[in-house]
């Protein structure tokens, strides 16, 4: 079974890049307490191999890496070209971790002690600059009443206020529509409600022209000329054609122009 290592520092080489994975140096003291009669160990030298989609994970990089304090955990192994890994020991990595610096850390925790003691301190201002003087509260108990009428004359206003300002809004809405439409354009009147005359039905419009229409309403989403309409009974004077048309690509309302019964 593959002993298991964990290394703790920094890189002390630079990052070497391969096809599927990544290597660097690291050293970390040896073991305190030798055998006797054997030569204590200063520092041992590791190469640690590390797959690059973990590796990407991190956020480190060519630079950083020399710098940032970092934890690996993986295994020993001597599977490895000796040109690839000058280190004494080849360490294959499972896992690596960037370790918080300490100033950082120190730094966080001084700023998470400061904010209780601010929210703490916030009350107190907040209360200072509340707390009503007596003549401030003399003056409001006289000044309810009239505020009380006040509001009266308010509530009896607000519904003529609100009237206005829904009307004019559907009269700009009207106004955009319209725009929208074909010139010449009195109203929009729904499909359905369009009386066509025996005469028009008796007739066939040319394929051609009406074909030209179909493809104007395709490409600009309106008719090119509105529809005459008689006022009140909305019987069909005129543009029998543009009817089709609107009826060929389900147009749900049409813009109209009316004509007034002699």
């Amino acid at each position: 079974m593959p002993h298991k290592i964990t290394l703790t520092g920094s890189a002390t080489g630079p990052l070497r890049e391969y096809d599927r994975y990544v290597a660097f140096d690291m050293r970390e003291k040896g073991s305190p307490s030798a055998p006797k009669g054997l030569k204590k160990s200063t520092f041992i030298s590791y190469t640690v191999f590390v797959a690059k989609k973990a590796f990407n994970k991190t956020g480190l990089t060519k630079k950083s890496i020399m710098h940032e304090k970092i934890l690996i955990q993986g295994e020993p192994t001597l599977d490895i070209p000796i040109d690839e890994c000058p280190g004494e020991v080849g360490v294959i990595c499972f896992q690596i971790t960037v370790l918080p610096n300490k100033n950082e850390k120190e730094k966080n925790e001084s700023d998470a002690e400061k904010e209780p003691k601010k929210e703490a301190s916030a009350p107190s201002e907040t209360q200072k600059n509340t707390e009503p003087t007596k003549q401030e509260e003399a003056q409001a108990t006289v000044s309810q009443p009239v505020a009380k009428e006040e509001k009266k004359e308010v509530k009896t206003i607000q519904p003529e206020v609100q009237q206005a300002p829904t009307e004019e809004k559907k009269a700009e809405e009207k106004k955009t529509t319209l725009s929208n439409q074909p010139k010449g354009t009195q109203d929009l009147l729904n499909f359905d409600d369009i009386i066509v005359p025996e005469e028009f039905l008796k007739t066939r419009p040319n394929p051609e022209k009406t074909q030209k229409v179909i493809d104007f309403v395709k490409r600009t989403g309106r008719l090119d000329e509105p529809l005459t309409i008689e006022k009140g009974s909305n019987v069909l004077k005129d543009g029998y054609r543009r009817y089709i048309v609107a009826k060929t690509v389900k147009m749900d309302q049409v813009p109209v122009v009316y004509e007034y019964q002699k």
